[in-house]
């Protein structure tokens, strides 16, 4: 299925929903679909349902089960044209940013760590950089008119270096509230 809506890719998009496809590479009911991912069977089915009318699943099979139907689905083969990215992309940097944010956050911790692993075990040295600072918004749009800014600034200094035969580095940018400080902290 070629996906050339904006919309269908921002369905995927969810960290539930990407994981749900993952494990849909192989037919599953909804019934194993929560267990799988340890979550209610109503949360999972929701999200199934809206997978399904934007056309990312597929119905497989229909079983009689004591009482019910049971309805399994697998994921449909997509192909994404490449011009919709852009499009999908655009407005929903937050949309599931607590989730995502923890989702990014884990996997570097994993990716990086394994990294050290390795390069330690090989006696080199993994080169990393870290950008860290606290910014404070008057207002709650003033984070999104700061998230625009920063991305766009982003894609410009990554245009600037980004070279095809290039060795590759993954650039994650998140933000998130600043724990309260307690005591004499300031």
């Amino acid at each position: 299925m070629l996906v050339e809506e904006p919309e269908k890719v921002r369905v995927a998009l969810s960290p539930i929903r990407r994981r749900m496809l993952e494990l849909l590479r192989e037919p599953a009911s909804a019934t194993q679909l929560a267990t799988a991912l340890e979550l209610p069977r109503q949360r999972v089915g929701y999200h199934l349902r809206e997978l399904e009318k934007a056309g990312l699943v597929e119905l497989v099979e229909e079983r009689q089960r004591r009482g019910f139907t049971e309805r399994i689905f697998r994921a449909a083969t997509l192909v994404i044209d490449p011009a919709v990215m852009g499009q999908a992309f655009t407005g929903i940097q937050d949309q599931y940013a607590a989730e995502h944010l923890v989702e990014v956050a884990a996997g570097t911790v994993r990716d990086v760590a394994r990294m050290q692993s390795t390069a330690d075990a090989d006696g080199k040295r993994l080169l990393t950089f870290t950008l860290e600072t606290e910014v404070r918004f008057a207002e709650p749009g003033d984070v999104h008119r700061f998230t625009d800014a920063l991305t766009e600034a982003v894609r410009q200094v990554v245009e600037q270096f980004d070279t095809d035969n290039g060795r590759p580095y993954r650039l994650i940018a998140g933000g998130h509230p600043a724990p309260r400080r307690t005591g004499g902290e300031s």
